[in-house]
């Protein structure tokens, strides 16, 4: 097509990829279709298709925008513009180098998703002002897989669900946990296995469908979709699966959410007495999510 030089209005020709424009040597004049939409990171389609479709809904809405930046101004994050807003305030993010000529988990030629870091590198801090549970360090920093397994309610369920581990290979668990101030309990599990391929199977495929968890959590009664969380706080390659506990509550108030990101997946609970706030939440999973990035 030829280009129009004299056209002042016509968009630039570096114009992010991720956006969804007419082609910049388009005639102003008339109106014309919209472009194809270029072709997205192959590793995302291929994630969202083992997924079920309803999970699709979370990963696939939204920019990859997130919280990222612990420290910045309110305004300026996605999905948290009111002050006070209840955010916690995290110290700044590092992740862990890779060993030397290991590639990153969503790195094309890395189609295992294996993250190559130390697992324990990637939990998340604990947030400023926070009392972190020596508990769930274990030895050497990997927790039992009973430490883990003794967040669901039902004894029954704890088997089921660490034979189902065992089954499928898992490698070892990583887990933080803290109570702040307003007594909200965190607790982060990072649960590696070979494969993303694997962990699809044991998160969206398993434990995680979209409407609720598969197993009920301890101190919790029904947990359902939590269908508030802010699509812009997306991380790209990375899916979640978010549950809330609906009134009426009991003594406290769950939150629950399911992270896939390569060959890890992470579980995040928050609870706290009287109702667990949302925003802290949202906060710890999406920080979470983007070191696993």
């Amino acid at each position: 097509m030829t280009e129009q030089p004299h056209d002042p209005a016509a968009p630039a020709e570096d114009a992010p990829p991720a956006a969804v424009t007419p082609a910049a040597d388009a005639p102003p004049a008339a109106p014309a279709a919209a472009p194809p939409r270029p072709a997205g990171d192959r590793r995302v389609l291929r994630a969202v298709l083992r997924w079920t479709a309803a999970v699709a809904v979370f990963a696939a809405v939204g920019a990859s925008t997130a919280y990222g930046i612990t420290r910045a101004e309110r305004t300026d994050l996605p999905g948290l513009a009111t002050e006070p807003d209840g955010r916690w305030a995290y110290p700044a993010l590092v992740g862990p180098p890779l060993p030397s000529g290991s590639p990153g988990p969503f790195a094309e030629e890395n189609r295992a998703g294996t993250h190559h870091a130390d697992l324990r590198a990637l939990l998340l801090p604990a947030p400023e002002g926070a009392k972190e549970d020596p508990a769930l360090r274990g030895a050497d920093g990997w927790l039992p897989v009973k430490g883990f397994l003794a967040e669901f309610a039902r004894q029954e369920d704890r088997t089921e669900v660490g034979q189902r581990l065992t089954d499928h290979g898992l490698r070892h668990i990583a887990a933080r946990g803290w109570t702040t101030r307003d007594g909200t309990h965190t607790r982060i599990y990072l649960l590696q296995f070979d494969t993303a391929a694997v962990v699809d199977a044991v998160g969206g495929g398993y434990l995680a469908p979209y409407d609720m968890p598969r197993f009920p959590a301890r101190g919790a009664g029904t947990l359902e979709a939590d269908e508030r969380f802010p699509q812009e706080a997306q991380v790209d390659d990375v899916l979640r699966v978010p549950y809330a506990e609906p009134k009426p509550y009991g003594a406290e108030q769950v939150r629950q959410a399911y992270v896939a990101a390569g060959d890890v997946l992470a579980m995040v609970i928050q609870s706290r007495e009287g109702a667990a706030e949302p925003v802290p939440f949202q906060q710890t999973v999406t920080l979470q999510s983007q070191l696993l990035r």
